[in-house]
């Protein structure tokens, strides 16, 4: 094993730990957490790793654990929205009409785009 997928192991496993202990092992959220992490480590692009972000997504994981202010609450709410969206897929059966199903499939655009640019000013990887 290289050093670099030794480095990337350890940053999964630490972010890992860290959010449990920030959603206080919520059943919801803990599942959430777990999938998300997953997905982003194993299809993600092992050359934007950046060890700087990965340390200061753990920080903010550990300011959000220890006190129920605003990193608590980012959090919280991240992971109601997330919950909102893995339970209703945008499908598209036969009687959901075409502007439903419009709505549906960009209903989360505002909520992306302000995600990015939090993970962007603060230098973080809150996916």
């Amino acid at each position: 094993m290289s050093l670099h997928q030794a480095e990337v192991i350890h940053a999964y496993r630490h972010l890992y730990r860290h959010a449990l202990r920030a959603v206080r092992f919520a059943v919801p959220a803990r599942y959430i957490i777990r999938d998300r992490i997953r997905h982003h480590f194993r299809d993600g692009d092992l050359s934007q790793f950046d060890q700087g972000k990965i340390d200061r997504t753990i920080e903010f994981l550990q300011y959000a654990s220890r006190e129920r202010g605003l990193e608590h609450k980012i959090l919280k709410n991240f992971m109601n929205v997330l919950w909102h969206r893995h339970r209703r897929r945008p499908s598209k059966p036969a009687d959901l009409a075409e502007h439903q199903f419009k709505i549906d499939r960009t209903a989360y655009d505002h909520f992306d785009h302000t995600l990015r640019m939090l993970n962007e000013s603060m230098g973080m990887c809150l996916y």
